[in-house]
């Protein structure tokens, strides 16, 4: 018999809730789960979990009275007719971050379901990117304003949180694209800022112009196999929030033996796994799905902590950037 990733799941692991069950008996036997959860938590597995994480919680951003939501929702390659959907069924299962950007070319569609939602505007933490300039500062700025307007056309509208997609464009495209970026805060159409595959040389060449520097965020590929420590380290130190893209590796290391024993021990798929580790690695997880079930499993990460000895085992898997699946940024 074939061992998938999740065969290892016993019969009592917790199911999805009731609105995403497909059959009345299934319906019937999660609403009696939870119900049977809630009225008995010391028997829930969250019992003996200290209330460090919650789908609640949230991280400070740098020179900002704002926070970020410690998970978010990706939507790259999330086609335009499935997309309003997919966000749909995150925001139902509790995430309020959800990350696109002008290459994605799915922006209305994330602020569309945030408005066919019900949830206020200000309950959910909205993300885009900007990957090349527009010509001229005025341009740039223009065309990162159509950004926003597009996610949240109302009077007022903004997003929470603008990026450089990637600094591949050279440094005047960078600066004209940060002066642009700086304009939305003065303008109160972002509300932070920061980058997308930035190295240190990138963000300490920004002090040359920038009126807000560090950046707030720095948005990276992260993993187990693509650790980055060396620009991760330098975040840290300069209070920039790290963000983690293809933190499941799109997939492709959900047989790696260490993974899977260690998703056994805590009855736990190998992507819930992948996700808590970004958790516990202090970082801003960004899973991607249009599968329902998916999307909710991907947030259901705070009934289990993994333990010192895996999470080193998941560290000394670390391969440096041949471990990357997009990009290791370039930090001289």
């Amino acid at each position: 018999m074939v061992v998938t990733p999740q065969s290892h799941l016993s019969s009592h692991h917790q199911p999805l809730p009731a609105e995403y069950q497909t059959t009345a008996e299934g319906r019937a036997s999660a609403e009696a789960y939870y119900k049977d959860d809630n009225s008995n938590n010391t028997t829930s597995s969250t019992a003996n979990m200290s209330p460090k994480l919650s789908l609640s919680s949230t991280i400070p951003l740098t020179n900002s009275k704002y926070t970020m939501p410690r998970l978010g929702f990706g939507i790259y390659q999330s086609p335009t007719d499935v997309c309003v959907n997919s966000c749909l069924t995150a925001l139902r299962a509790g995430y309020r971050h959800i990350d696109s950007a002008q290459f994605y070319r799915n922006e209305s569609e994330m602020g569309e379901a945030v408005r066919q939602s019900g949830i206020p505007r200000s309950e959910v933490f909205l993300t885009t990117k900007i990957l090349s300039a527009g010509g001229s500062p005025e341009k740039t700025y223009q065309k990162c304003l159509d950004s926003v307007k597009a996610i949240d056309p109302n009077e007022g509208g903004y997003v929470d949180l603008f990026l450089i997609h990637s600094p591949s464009p050279g440094s005047a495209k960078r600066k004209e694209m940060w002066q642009a970026l700086e304009k939305l805060v003065e303008e109160k159409k972002a509300r932070s800022i920061g980058v997308s595959n930035f190295g240190i040389g990138h963000i300490n060449e920004m002090k040359e112009y920038a009126k807000i520097w560090p950046p707030q965020v720095n948005q990276i590929e992260l993993h187990p196999w693509n650790q980055q420590r060396e620009i991760v380290d330098y975040c840290r130190a300069n209070n920039i929030v790290i963000q983690a893209y293809c933190p499941l590796v799109r997939n492709n290391k959900a047989y790696e033996e260490n993974l899977v024993a260690i998703a056994k021990k805590y009855d736990k798929t190998t992507g819930q796994v992948l996700m808590r580790y970004c958790l516990q690695k202090d970082w801003v997880p960004l899973p991607k799905s249009d599968t329902p079930s998916r999307i909710v499993a991907n947030a259901d990460l705070y009934g289990f902590e993994l333990d010192g000895e895996d999470m080193e085992i998941l560290d000394s898997l670390d391969q440096g950037p041949r471990g990357a699946i997009v990009q290791a940024v370039k930090n001289d």
